[in-house]
């Protein structure tokens, strides 16, 4: 009975640490792992240079491995520490998680799949939960200014086309190849963001029928890129004039869906998130949030 206590217990501590950024253990664990995604997403740009992996092959290598065994680890953990382990595979974040574990994997089978690791770009949204930036795109109350919130909506909006121009700039490196001017990930990627903002300097060009279809997806998604900024900050503008802040005096736990709770906790039955702070409960399935 005790070696079923303690092993809950243990459970219970590595699921807190892994799932939640509320505890000093989990805000650690989420920064390395950030940390560790950056690292991985640089060495797979650094090897699709040619001079840099013929000097430094081997060690990019065995970097990107010892990263891709630190995943796999990761990933399991985080099956076995829920006590419905398909709900957090065929989660959202799930699914990107071995997406972007996998891709090491196939590249022994299969040749040319090794860029897809560059997908462990979308990993990085992660931060949004360490860093907390809902309360800065949700609640006006916790905003001094309509431009403040602005400010952190735009820079949210920032990162995601950052992301996206990771994504399509590895995919055209895969269509076009070297012989069609994209030597390697960096470059495909520079390609990508001159395209998506409309700049188009012409020193790169797709030129397989392939290519050129996602090339003019980029171009038109560029357009609607280039909008939102402004969007953000006029809407931002006229819901401050229609709610002003309020006082620090209205109560913080409403039924107000504007309410933005900062509570990171994760059950461990049904994976919800978004508690309220100092939930004791889960409110989806009534599973108790404090187990150890």
């Amino acid at each position: 009975m005790s070696q079923s206590n303690q092993k809950k217990n243990w459970k219970n501590h590595l699921h807190e640490i892994i799932y939640e950024a509320d505890t000093p253990a989990g805000k650690l664990f989420d920064l390395i792992l950030l940390v560790i995604i950056i690292a991985s997403i640089v060495l797979v740009m650094l090897e699709s240079v040619k001079t840099i992996d013929a000097k430094y092959h081997d060690v990019l290598n065995t970097l990107e491995w010892g990263i891709t065994i630190i995943f796999t680890i990761e990933y399991i953990a985080r099956i076995i520490t829920v006590k419905k382990p398909f709900k957090y595979i065929f989660s959202f974040y799930g699914i990107i998680d071995l997406l972007s574990t996998a891709p090491k994997y196939l590249s022994v089978i299969f040749a040319g799949t090794h860029a897809l690791v560059a997908l462990r770009a979308l990993r990085l949204l992660r931060v949004f939960r360490i860093l907390k930036l809902g309360r800065f795109l949700g609640a006006s109350n916790n905003l001094v200014t309509a431009l403040k919130a602005s400010r952190a909506k735009i820079s949210v909006f920032l990162f995601a086309v950052i992301i996206l121009a990771v994504i399509l700039g590895t995919i055209m490196y895969l269509v076009e190849g070297e012989e069609n001017g994209f030597t390697n990930i960096p470059k495909s990627v520079y390609w990508c963001i001159v395209t998506l903002t409309t700049v188009g300097f012409g020193d790169i060009a797709p030129n397989t029928p392939l290519g050129q279809f996602i090339a003019s997806l980029i171009m038109v998604l560029g357009y609607g890129i280039i909008a939102v900024p402004t969007g953000i900050v006029s809407a931002e503008y006229s819901n401050q004039t229609r709610n002003p802040i309020q006082p620090e005096s209205i109560p913080t736990h409403t039924n107000n869906k504007k309410n933005i709770n900062l509570n990171s906790q994760s059950c461990s039955n049904c994976l919800k998130s978004d508690h309220r702070d100092g939930a004791e409960y889960c409110y989806n399935c009534g599973e108790p949030l404090h187990n150890s």
